[in-house]
């Protein structure tokens, strides 16, 4: 099977037809792949005894396939309501030894404690239908003479995010290098100036407003959903998702995250505002959170999906205190050796 059995939309029916169909339920996860020469990591399925019926998934841990008497031995039987509800369907939590899975769940159940769609909202960025004519070098806004209050700097994507804070002296950089980070933003019923409309009018422009997503909206030239976002979270990420924080008030693309807390959901004190947020993020917990509620893709990255970032557990730095962050650490790092990390 491929591994996506483990995190994928679509593994939680095709579980629940297993555990109701077949009185033995067995998935081998293999963390070497099975076929080296596919970019698809494989687990293997074994069914047995069909009419019946199971309370209980059989779950194996291997570090590699080697050829002898199957099924290999179980590591753990998962009760299968503890994956339907403690796990929301996901087996991926049980490649964890169960001493740092409980770990990690009890501090998931402080009431100091949330998940990222409770204090924030988490939505993607603009498409743009046409980034490259959207995306102005300043030397091009220069030769157009773009208005100031027609553009505004974009974070393209995660390259841009160096540290964990963007803020003037980054935008100041790009700026310097002359890269394409300066979104045309024509909110819609304002005059165009002639100068906008000039560059509206070229070649490129003209290509533009013929793809897709430009010819279906109304004004062509306008991107929607433009936010500046309190913080962008990077999308698809290498050794750990970042929750960066926007002090230059930038935008950004759909290959971010915009990040924006809510007002008066702060139920648990203040130990998620501003910069806490952040510390949260990236606390042991935290770290963990984002392992297990993301998936892994090809080459070791890791893909937080909208709906996967909004369950990221959150627990607030006063509470971290007493938490075994050690084991925690492990876990992560047990994770991260199961997506392949360097």
């Amino acid at each position: 099977m491929p591994a996506e059995i483990g995190h994928a939309p679509y593994a939680t029916p095709l579980v629940e037809y297993l555990v109701a169909n077949f009185r033995s339920v067995h998935v081998v996860a293999v963390r070497e792949k099975i076929f080296p020469r596919l970019a698809e990591d494989c687990w293997l399925l074994f069914a047995d005894e069909a009419g019946g019926h199971t309370d209980g998934i059989r779950f194996s841990r291997l570090d590699r396939f080697t050829r002898g008497e199957m099924p290999p031995a179980v590591s753990e039987l998962i009760p299968v309501d503890e994956w339907r509800v403690r796990w929301r369907g996901r087996l991926r939590p049980f490649l964890l030894p169960p001493h740092v899975r409980d770990i990690y769940r009890r501090a998931a159940a402080d009431p100091r404690s949330a998940r990222l769609g409770e204090v924030a909202k988490v939505r993607i960025g603009y498409v743009s239908g046409a980034n490259r004519f959207f995306h102005l070098r300043p030397s091009e806004a220069r030769r157009f003479a773009i208005p100031d209050e027609f553009l505004l700097p974009s974070i393209r994507n995660s390259r841009y995010l160096t540290r964990q804070v963007v803020d003037d002296v980054d935008i100041e950089h790009w700026i310097a290098k002359d890269e394409p980070v300066l979104l045309l933003r024509i909110p819609p019923r304002v005059r165009v100036p002639a100068a906008v409309q000039a560059y509206l009018d070229t070649s490129d422009g003209h290509r533009a407003r013929a793809s897709y997503k430009c010819r279906n909206r109304n004004p062509w030239y306008t991107v929607p959903d433009v936010r500046q976002p309190a913080f962008v979270l990077t999308y698809m990420s290498g050794k750990s998702p970042a929750l960066v924080v926007n002090a230059g008030k930038c935008t950004c693309t759909n290959a971010l995250l915009a990040v924006d807390l809510r007002s008066g959901m702060f139920q648990n004190g203040d130990g998620f505002r501003g910069r806490g947020l952040s510390t949260a993020w990236d606390s042991p917990v935290g770290r963990l959170s984002c392992e297990l509620e993301g998936h892994p893709l090809g080459g070791g990255m890791l893909k937080l999906e909208p709906g996967e970032a909004r369950n990221v557990v959150l627990v607030p730095s006063k509470a971290m205190k007493h938490v075994e962050s050690g084991l925690l650490n492990e876990g992560v790092e047990v994770m991260r050796r199961w997506r392949h990390v360097a």
